[in-house]
């Protein structure tokens, strides 16, 4: 059937089979490349796009003030007083205005070269081209040189040539309106409390800029208008977000360190952090004003910074017990902002969601360390409150380490059924992994497939209860839950305790089908209702098993979907001989070798972090009741509303 299938697929691929997508319509079949996909946040993604292109020009010195408008009908204004999109002819195509390429071509820009930004948020030069590509209409408008042009598009394509309004003898900079095609993202609008805060907090992150605010839109928590201007930066914004909490320290320690002054280079970092007993810690991180959620190496430089100004603080004080703090106990009660401007930063994808660039480590915390340093020993006070707090904190993570020892012993000895849990050898958390795995046939490839040392299995049988569906009665003697949160070491619901979890990355690996689909979906409802600090957290992944195997003589490469086996079988996978094509149907099938060089070995395996994503509280709460809850009127209401967004069932 394989050489069949391949040969078949052979003999119709030729010339004719290579497509030449043109950079609007690569954007409009693939946006998730370009944006993350087509749900809410990459909608909102879009405005972000078009924001950073106008805070790259406040940055630069070149504007000082921002307008985000939000008109009824859906569309979206940012204008702001920088020097305005060039409009004369493109050396490389003089039939063309700069602005029509920056808007129609992917890669195009005037951040690649560093002469007209010294730093920026926009580096693959793509932002405006797919905000184009992904607006049923988009107009800019360019006050230059005393003149006012005009161009509009729909869905990347200009819908006339460049136009020369007249005079504009008091005005300058750009302005971009577009609308979301529905197309694209369907019924999904932009929100105005998403909007507000993402104005509100640019300006928080460079405090020459004013950003104005203005919807059209009623929303009962979100103003109308506003006009945002912090001269306090990150030190203002962590005290609002903070709302008077009490912390161990009066003043958080914040502060600005330009690079060119301590390195000689462009570039600079700002910093805010306290620790509160009130709260859960957190870090938000942004570079060139683009919010990194994952972190980065800026992060990794400020933690460090951090970490060891404590401890010689604690070494200075003769506090022994200072050695025992990690950066996991920083972390608790924590609440810290870091935002830097470095030059060409590198991001990971397009999305920017971390940050890449190594020097940023060595350039954050050299130049946080000093000033953490002199602000410990100016005010003693807080610094021994904060002294005290980590050390107590270091104390307990390493009594609940030993009690670990001790429950994870007694787990394993509780779950020696057949079919039950597969216990790792190591007796801490740190590093190890438990796999909730579909039937026992995966649980054996898993079981040989794994590194005793850190990889835990659980197989379970088939699908769990649906806990939105269930009564509590049943949620407290159902077996396999029951299984499952012994092998976590954790209770669920008000029970349930993060301090106690025994693994550190708890990965659902189920088939790729329908199937194994909906017993993730079944899991994640799970945790998300009865062990959502888990997921908060970061501990929670899905694992992401491929569905095909191509071989052709000695290479072998495995394909997550069929989108991915068709673009090997375009373009050959290198070796000699017909290619071969085999379709796993599950991860039993599976041998043990290809499971863990696909699924399992973190050096070649690909797993997804499953987060939670809402601009309002409860947000996710009502789309998990909506669709795993007890109404299916509930759940057809949805797949009508979203059935447009589904490109191809495979049954």
């Amino acid at each position: 059937m394989n050489d069949l299938l391949s040969s078949t697929l052979k003999s119709d691929y030729d010339a004719s089979s290579i497509q030449v997508l043109e950079d609007m319509e690569h954007v409009r079949l693939r946006p998730g490349m370009y944006i993350g996909g087509k749900d809410d946040r990459a909608l909102h993604h879009m405005v972000a796009e078009i924001i950073d292109n106008s805070m790259d020009e406040a940055v630069a010195g070149h504007a000082t003030w921002i307008e985000v408008e939000l008109h009824a009908n859906g569309h979206v204004t940012i204008r702001d007083n920088g020097r305005g999109i060039p409009v004369d002819p493109h050396p490389k195509d003089p039939t063309k205005s700069a602005l029509e390429i920056i808007f129609c071509t992917l890669n195009a820009g005037g951040k690649f070269s560093g002469d007209s930004y010294q730093t920026s948020g926009g580096l693959h030069g793509v932002g405006s081209s797919v905000v184009n590509a992904l607006s049923d209409h988009l107009a800019v408008e360019v006050a230059r040189g005393r003149e006012l042009y005009r161009m509009e598009f729909s869905r990347g394509i200009p819908q006339g040539p460049l136009q020369k309004i007249g005079a504009a003898p008091n005005r300058r900079g750009t302005a971009v309106t577009f609308h979301p095609d529905p197309e694209i993202f369907g019924s999904l609008t932009l929100k105005p409390a998403r909007l507000f805060r993402m104005a509100r907090s640019k300006a928080y992150l460079f405090s020459g800029v004013e950003i104005r605010w203005k919807s059209d839109i009623s929303d009962n928590d979100t103003p109308m208008e506003g006009v945002f201007h912090f001269p306090g930066g990150l030190s203002d914004y962590l005290e609002e977000t903070l709302h008077g909490a009490s912390t161990y320290a009066e003043r958080p320690f914040a502060g600005t360190v330009d690079f060119r002054e301590k390195y000689n280079l462009p570039g600079k970092v700002e910093w805010a952090i306290n620790w509160t007993p009130a709260r859960d810690g957190f870090i938000q991180s942004y570079c060139n004003t683009v919010p990194t959620p994952e972190g980065g190496t800026h992060e990794a430089g400020f933690w460090a910074a951090i970490l060891k100004g404590i401890k010689a603080y604690g070494e200075l004080s003769n506090n022994r017990k200072a050695a025992q703090i990690t950066r996991e106990d920083l972390l608790s009660g924590g609440c810290a902002l870091v935002s830097c401007f470095i030059r060409e930063p590198e991001f990971v994808g397009q999305t920017k969601d971390r940050l890449a660039t190594v020097d940023a480590a060595r350039l954050v915390e050299g130049a946080v360390r000093d000033h953490f340093d002199n602000w410990l020993a100016a005010d003693t006070k807080s610094a021994g409150a904060i002294l005290d707090f980590l050390v107590l904190r270091a104390e307990e993570r390493l009594r609940r380490r030993q009690e670990k020892e001790t429950q994870r012993k007694t787990a394993t000895k509780k779950l020696r059924l057949p079919g039950k849990l597969v216990d790792c050898s190591s007796n801490t958390r740190e590093g190890t992994e438990l796999f909730i795995v579909e039937g026992d046939s995966a649980g054996g490839s898993a079981k040989m497939g794994r590194d005793r040392r850190t990889q835990a299995l659980l197989p379970l049988r088939g699908k769990i209860l649906n806990v939105l569906g269930a009564a509590s009665s049943k949620l407290g003697s159902n077996q396999e839950i029951s299984d499952l949160a012994q092998a976590l070491g954790v209770g669920i619901g008000t029970k349930f305790r993060l301090d106690d979890l025994r693994y550190e990355k708890v990965i659902i690996m189920t088939d790729a089908d329908v199937d194994g689909a909906h017993i993730a979906a079944l899991l994640m409802t799970f945790f998300f209702t009865q062990m959502r600090p888990m997921i908060d957290a970061g501990h929670l992944y899905l694992a992401c098993p491929p569905l095909y195997r191509l071989t052709q003589g000695a290479r072998r490469v495995y394909c997550l979907d069929e989108a991915e086996r068709d673009l090997w079988l375009e373009k050959g996978l290198g070796g000699k001989g017909k290619i071969d094509v085999s379709r796993f149907k599950g991860l039993g099938e599976m041998d043990a070798k290809d499971l863990k060089e696909t699924t399992m070995d973190p050096n070649s395996r690909k797993l997804i972090r499953v987060t939670i994503d809402e601009d309002e509280p409860g947000e996710t709460s009502d789309l998990v009741e909506r669709l795993m809850g007890k109404k299916p009127e509930l759940r057809f209401q949805y797949i009508s509303e979203n059935a447009r967004f589904v490109e191809e069932l495979d049954v």
